[in-house]
């Protein structure tokens, strides 16, 4: 089964400063780092009883799928299966605590249940924003000005989608603790996210399909259409419960990256 605006308001005192360097004016990352950098996945498949949260079957093929697509990419891949709330908020303090100063970039991957703006450990639930602002430019140094990338595979919520036919025809500079992070959602805000219990996730699927296929071709963003794409358009669920046959999803990009993401040089 498948399973604020201020009128007036002057600029905010918390702003980083980052080096700048000749190329610091140029729209795309520099991947001149010894290492493209590390890539953290959290693949919880097993919950506790008490939470009342089902097995999420597939979730290793998601994993491994990821782990073999990143890796191929550079990145030092490190899976963490299991995890509870204490520990992965530990696991991603102390990787935020870590020197990246040798590392052009910073991938996350978080596979678990959702809720929307909620991620779950084995044991209960934490707020996404806890997690990923461990890594805003005022927490974690040696990342400003860097891409963070998380991708999130977990529900948002409970709505489903029934889908509609449609006709086919740098001197120093000062940046915002928030910049250069990138979040790409399984699924829109308040909606389910689709699993196959054979198969994996579609979100992870096509991520891992399309980064194999245009990850030294094509810009990040342009790569994440093409997974929207493929996610919107191939998949269609498939279940015996009532109300949830023939559904559909489309992923959620926001980004905040200031320039354009290139996974090769």
């Amino acid at each position: 089964m498948e399973n604020c605006e201020a009128a007036g308001a002057s600029p905010a005192p918390d702003r980083m400063d980052v080096d700048g360097k000749p190329s610091s004016h140029s729209f795309r990352y520099s991947l001149n780092f010894p290492t493209i950098g590390l890539c953290i996945i959290i693949n919880n498949k097993n919950f506790d009883r008490g939470t009342g949260m089902n097995q999420r079957n597939g979730t290793d093929i998601d994993a491994a799928s990821a782990m073999k697509v990143f890796s191929k990419l550079g990145y030092r891949v490190k899976i963490y299966n299991d995890q509870t709330v204490k520990q992965i908020k530990q696991l991603l303090t102390d990787v935020s605590r870590m020197d990246h100063s040798d590392s052009a970039s910073f991938v996350c991957i978080l596979l678990s249940h959702g809720d929307e703006g909620v991620f779950f450990g084995t044991d209960g639930s934490i707020e996404l924003k806890t997690l990923t602002s461990l890594f805003r430019g005022d927490h974690c140094k040696s990342l400003v000005g860097k891409p963070k990338l998380f991708f999130i595979q977990a529900c948002r919520g409970t709505e489903l989608d029934d889908g509609i036919e449609a006709d086919s025809k740098e001197d120093t500079t000062k940046i915002p603790v928030e910049a250069d992070f990138l979040y790409a959602f399984s699924t829109a805000p308040g909606y389910y996210s689709w699993r196959n219990t054979m198969t994996g996730s579609w979100f992870i699927n096509s991520l891992c399909e399309m980064l194999s296929k245009y990850g030294k071709e094509l810009e990040l963003l342009h790569i994440m259409t093409r997974v929207n794409h493929m996610v919107a358009v191939e998949f269609e669920s498939i279940s015996t419960l009532p109300g949830f046959h023939a559904k559909k999803q489309i992923p959620c990009i926001v980004s905040m990256l200031t320039k354009e993401m290139y996974f090769y040089p």
